[in-house]
């Protein structure tokens, strides 16, 4: 009878035992699917191994991990751009902060012949001019241009100070942008000019400035070279004379402006008179460089600009 007793007890604490580890094995059962469909966490994701296709959860859970996988991507691209646009920003602020010309532009990554923006040294606001980029390594700053006779020359002081016609085509920059542009550092010019049957000059000096309106924009003039000969060297150390300023040399009453239709550096008068009139023919009034073409032949087109002495070298060494 104790026998038998003890075997039953031992039988139904088996039974009981065998129970409980069935209901632990349903539940890690049931906690691991829960687990695999809605509870990993997002880090895990990403080192997940789909090896079983058997259960019921993997469509899902695949997908789950391509979103991931794409989201992540997304993410660091983001990240990436933002990256980019940040250093753009700092790009721009560093060019608008230092552009006092067409050769600052040229050194921060403007490449391509245009208007811009530039703001010399000491100038109450940025202005706009022509910057050519490409004539023998760029980084010119356009003062003036002649191309079709759209633009009248003729015109008076204060015409030539504030500058006028379009920056794009004919044009004069201003006496008074041109002084505020030179006075901040030394600058060479270089003179292309190119006639009626399409030969083409340059003349080029190694130092040039204007002087203040008060000193009426006399002009600073280096040495010569090129191939168009010098027809400027004559006008160094004149002051700049329109049809209703007489600053030049000439005696009595006469105006080398009005005598020859222009606005220039005159003594008395000219052998060269690139704000003239625009046309092919007459003496002396018309777009003259005397040292190529003489003063009955005016030329066809003419561009006056500026780059800092020595750019060209420095960028052949440090670019």
């Amino acid at each position: 009878m104790e026998l038998s007793f003890v075997f039953i007890l031992f039988c139904l604490i088996a039974a009981a035992q065998g129970i409980h580890d069935v209901q632990r094995r349903d539940a890690a059962s049931e906690s691991q699917r829960s687990v695999t469909l809605q509870d990993i966490p997002k880090n895990d994701l990403k080192d997940l191994k789909l090896d079983n296709e058997n259960f019921s959860g993997y469509d899902q859970l695949k997908q789950m991990k391509n979103i991931y996988d794409e989201l992540k991507s997304l993410e660091d691209r983001f990240d990436e751009l933002a990256a980019n646009y940040s250093k753009l920003q700092q790009k721009t602020k560093a060019c608008q902060a230092s552009d006092r010309d067409c050769a600052d532009l040229f050194k921060n990554g403007v490449k391509m012949d245009g208007v811009y923006n530039i703001t010399p040294d000491n100038s109450p606001s940025a202005f706009k001019v022509y910057c050519d980029m490409t004539t023998d390594g760029g980084g010119w700053t356009l003062f003036q241009k002649r191309v079709n006779g759209s633009e009248d020359f003729y015109l008076d002081w204060q015409s030539y100070k504030d500058g006028f016609g379009n920056l794009n085509g004919e044009h004069w920059l201003g006496n008074e942008r041109i002084y505020t542009i030179t006075k901040q550092r030394r600058y060479e010019l270089r003179v292309d000019m190119e006639d009626a049957d399409g030969n083409r000059r340059y003349a080029i000096y190694d130092n040039f400035a204007i002087a203040s309106e008060a000193q009426k924009y006399k002009l600073v003039l280096g040495n010569y070279s090129g191939n168009a000969g010098d027809s400027l060297g004559v006008h160094r150390g004149y002051a700049f004379t329109t049809k209703d300023r007489d600053n030049d040399s000439h005696g009595g009453n006469a105006n080398c402006a009005k005598l020859y239709k222009g606005a220039w550096w005159y003594y008395n008068c000219h052998l060269s008179n690139l704000n003239g009139l625009y046309h092919l023919t007459n003496y002396g009034n018309g777009v003259i460089w005397y040292t190529f073409k003489g003063h009955q032949r005016s030329l066809k087109t003419t561009e006056m600009k500026i780059r800092p002495v020595g750019f060209k070298c420095a960028l052949l060494c440090c670019g």
